[in-house]
């Protein structure tokens, strides 16, 4: 059967909203057919995964990119945490097939992040592109676009969240020449983290010059992985 394509135009239908473990919310995609974010628990893997293992927690200043802003958890877990921290955070996103603002709305109600003026700037603008906010030390900017032909930032992310979906469903976003060139984004000492353990993303990794380093996964995945750019590397 063949697999969904970043061409196709998504259905009409309504996802389906997941009440996940750790008390977080997801729901599944339409286009994809496979939840946005983990079952296992949507914040907690954004925060293990994205947060801490690209060091966003540590950073103070961080430049984060996206692929795959999703319902916007990973987004919310990076916007609580420098707002805790007092820093300034500057935070780029690129998607494709923007979910009902609605269903962002659902899924982040009462959630960690969803009282800032940042997100409530977001609800009430998305998906009108473009969307650029500036409010309370926070820059965020999302391109409604097709990442692959992007004209990506150089050199400029602190750390980049790979959080397409998985490689059987969205293969595009996981071949190694476009992680060569998401590579180029990152800043020296710049940090890649994904959910994903597979094989062929690993060598596509270490393919495109990055130091990669397996961790221990959130809960329901034995392994993630992290990619860290030299700081006297050119990818």
């Amino acid at each position: 059967m063949s697999q969904p394509s970043i061409n196709q135009p998504s259905t009409t239908q309504s996802p389906e909203i997941i009440q996940t473990p750790d008390g977080s919310r997801t729901a599944m995609s339409t286009r994809y057919g496979e939840a946005y974010g983990s079952r296992h628990g949507a914040h907690t893997q954004a925060r293990h995964v994205f947060v801490e293992g690209t060091e966003t927690h540590l950073h103070p200043a961080p430049r984060v990119l996206e692929i795959g802003f999703g319902l916007g958890v990973n987004f919310r877990a990076t916007l609580a945490d420098a707002a805790a921290r007092g820093v300034r955070l500057e935070y780029m996103a690129y998607e494709f097939d923007p979910a009902p603002a609605e269903l962002l709305r659902e899924v982040s109600e009462g959630e960690v992040g969803a009282e800032h003026p940042a997100w409530q700037q977001l609800l009430e603008q998305w998906p009108h592109a473009p969307l650029e906010i500036e409010t309370e030390n926070v820059r965020l900017t999302v391109y409604f676009a097709d990442v692959l032909t992007a004209d990506l930032p150089q050199d400029w992310a602190t750390a980049l969240y790979l959080d397409g979906f998985s490689p059987t469903r969205n293969p595009e976003v996981w071949t190694p020449e476009f992680v060569a060139q998401l590579a180029g984004t990152l800043a020296p000492g710049g940090i890649l983290a994904t959910y994903s353990a597979a094989g062929h993303v690993r060598r596509s990794l270490a393919a495109a010059g990055l130091e990669v380093e397996r961790r221990p996964g959130a809960t329901g995945k034995r392994e993630c992985l992290r990619a860290i750019r030299g700081e006297g590397t050119q990818p």
